[in-house]
């Protein structure tokens, strides 16, 4: 007779093709059962933290929900910074835990309902009688909520016989949000009236305007009125034509991009969280800039913005599609060199402390990857290279996992994820040293996982840029901010990847050639940049500026 954790991962698995984890007492039926009972996939990570970060990648690759999985106790705990960071970055994704028995916690149990609530996870417990239904609630909320949950099955229940596992109905999610009522119709009334008459209209979207579908209605808009476009760091590639796109607006933009966003008199931002990277710290507009918001959130999310709709970004882009049939576009975008405008500094070969410069090893690497990259990043100082200098073609393939919490450590496993999420893609991790070593565990997950389809770039400057750059500058001692030199290239090779230590941009040749051999020939590729790091990049320059 099927079992609870039967129940959950039949359940599970109707709605759910991915499942990654660490196995252990509290989650061994469960697993078993997704093995010996399902179709789904279950994916080996080393580090419990990595079955919510591989969960999570899944899901920012593809729009697909996945799982994670752990045992009770310090399986559980070890997954806590990455359940924040899910949390925080609104990641749907069910992560299936054992808990305490029902009769009571055992010397080494934790309340783990109340950790999961501290970082902002519900958790749904099942029951014998229950058990199928309480999985559908769970995958209901966290695709309702855009947010992670914790399924718990409780140690003397897991094995438990259940019965023929009942046909469970599908979650139901709620429909996108139409501008609702005289108020948001009279506000899309008025930001239609300021684009037709706007003399340099300017659409920024986010990652909310992709997971909308909005990129159609928002690229008819941008060819309507004429306007330049651009978008957050998370929804770069979401306006279709690129010719008269500005890039990503804040510290990850090129300057002369931010200098024609200022001259804008107009703006509406589609899905965008306008957080103080995105806006500059308040300096993306300038004060004469009419600056409307359309969101699912309950209110405008800057102080700059003088009108917000709550609305789908879809749906508000059509609506306002409509009433602008037939305007006469503005001509700004047609009257600026776009080209010009998004140039990056190029950088030299080395620094002048005689290591790699950044600039210039992004800048090399750009010209060789792959086309049909997925490119995934952990946090730390290096994430401004990649996110300058290597274009994507669409939200879906880039993806910062650890900045919306501001952890490190979340790169290799966010491989294994993408991996699942995208087989035909080649999935590149831009890591630093520091989140590179916090989860080595990984590597080997990530070797095994991506094979000739994954490659890594860590930018290793044998410190914590970033805590350098913010407090090393301002006089505090250094040596707890250093690292000392790590050979990456020697960790590849001990899990059966190719390690390249890069000290010239000669050496990034292997990486040429790599490009073209095939995917099921070639090995997972580790290059280790030795870069400088004096070679400050400008987002964390802004934020220097800022703090100080």
């Amino acid at each position: 007779m099927p079992t609870v954790s039967a129940h959950v991962a039949l359940t599970l698995a109707q709605h759910i093709d991915a499942v990654f984890g660490v196995m252990g007492n509290g989650n061994a039926y469960f697993l078993d059962a997704i093995e010996k009972q399902t179709d789904a996939t279950f994916t080996a990570v080393r580090h419990e933290q990595g079955a919510v970060v591989a969960a999570d990648a899944h899901f920012r690759a593809s729009g697909r929900i996945a799982a994670g999985t752990s045992t009770y106790g310090a399986g559980f705990t070890n997954t806590l910074t990455a359940l924040a960071e899910s949390v925080q970055a609104r990641i749907p994704l069910v992560l299936v835990v054992g808990d305490e028995p029902t009769s009571g916690p055992r010397p080494w149990d934790v309340d783990q309902i109340a950790l999961a609530s501290g970082v902002g996870a519900r958790t749904y417990t099942v029951g014998r009688a229950d058990a199928a239904a309480t999985t559908i609630i769970a995958i209901e909320h966290a695709l309702t909520y855009r947010v992670p949950v914790v399924l718990a099955i409780p140690y003397d229940v897991a094995a438990l016989e259940a019965g023929e596992a009942a046909a469970a109905p599908a979650p139901r999610v709620p429909a996108p949000q139409a501008p609702k009522g005289e108020f948001a119709e009279g506000m899309l009334d008025r930001i239609a009236a300021a684009l037709s008459s706007a003399k340099r209209p300017f659409l920024l979207a986010g990652r909310g305007a992709w997971l909308a579908g909005a990129g159609e209605a928002l690229g008819a808009l941008a060819d309507a009125t004429g306007a330049l476009t651009a978008s957050s760091a998370l929804g770069r590639g979401v306006f279709p034509d690129q010719r008269f796109d500005l890039g990503v607006t804040g510290g990850f933009g090129a300057e002369g991009a931010m200098e024609l966003i200022r001259e804008a008199d107009v703006a509406v931002v589609f899905g965008a969280s306008l957080n103080q990277f995105t806006m500059r710290f308040g300096a993306l507009f300038a004060p004469g800039t009419q600056v409307f918001q359309i969101d699912v959130a309950p209110a405008a999310t800057h102080a700059h913005v003088g009108g917000f709709v709550r609305a789908d970004a879809r749906l508000a882009a059509e609506a306002l599609g409509s009433r602008l049939h037939g305007v006469e576009g503005s001509g700004w975008r047609e009257s600026v060199d776009v080209s010009a405008a998004r140039v990056y500094e190029a950088g030299d070969e080395a620094a002048p402390d005689g290591r790699l410069d950044p600039r210039s090893a992004a800048r090399r690497i750009a010209e060789l990857l792959p086309a049909d990259r997925v490119v995934v990043s952990d946090g730390g100082h290096f994430i401004g290279w990649a996110n300058m200098y290597w274009p994507v073609a669409s939200p879906d393939r880039m993806m910062m996992i650890g900045t919306a919490f501001q952890a490190i450590g979340q790169g290799w496993p966010s491989v294994v994820g993408a991996t699942r999420a995208r087989p035909e893609a080649t999935v590149v991790l831009t890591s630093g040293d520091g989140g590179g070593l916090m989860a080595i565990a990984d590597l080997e997950s990530a070797v095994r996982a991506a094979g000739g389809r994954g490659m890594a770039v860590i930018w290793n400057d044998a410190a914590y840029g970033a805590e350098v750059n913010l407090y090393g500058l301002k006089g505090l001692a250094r040596e707890p901010m250093l690292i000392p030199q790590v050979d990456f290239s020697a960790f590849a090779a001990a899990v059966g990847a190719e390690g390249v230590a890069v000290r010239t941009l000669a050496d990034l040749d292997r990486l040429a050639s790599w490009s073209t051999e095939d995917p099921a020939d070639r090995p997972f590729l580790v290059l280790d940049l030795r870069i400088s790091g004096d070679v400050v990049a400008p987002y964390q320059e802004e934020i220097i500026r800022v703090n100080s």
